[in-house]
């Protein structure tokens, strides 16, 4: 499947729980593993657990492979891996504690999503 197809399946996906501070970068030249890193916030641990699911649901349904699924136990922060992309879910306190977004904060990929534009999360 084509990386942009399926990053604008699993931002619909998020977007469908309503997700939010849905960011991606593009981590082609960081990582050999992954080109894709999407972080995305929920408001409680059931929330979280309801994003990662509907990203899930979301690439089953389009066949592509889930290859992991780590932290639903805790709902504080859901990571998928979909080989070419993980997707970090988390609770918004653990998201600024971990600031992945320094981690990975390399390109990110502008994002327009049902014709608006999603909001560029502040950086600290």
């Amino acid at each position: 499947m084509d990386i942009r197809k399926k990053q604008r399946a699993v931002l619909e996906a998020l977007e469908d729980v309503k997700g939010h501070d849905i960011v991606v970068f593009n981590v082609g030249r960081l990582s050999p593993f992954f080109e894709r890193v999407v972080i995305a916030s929920g408001d409680s641990g059931r929330q979280v657990r309801a994003l990662a699911a509907s990203v899930q649901e979301k690439m089953r349904g389009l066949g592509a492979q889930v290859h992991g699924v780590e932290g639903q136990a805790t709902g504080e922060w859901v990571l998928v891996d979909l080989g070419d992309i993980v997707v970090h879910v988390m609770h918004p306190a653990v998201r600024s504690y971990y600031n992945l977004e320094e981690i990975w904060g390399g390109k990110q990929v502008k994002l327009a999503s049902r014709g608006k534009a999603l909001p560029r999360r502040a950086r600290r």
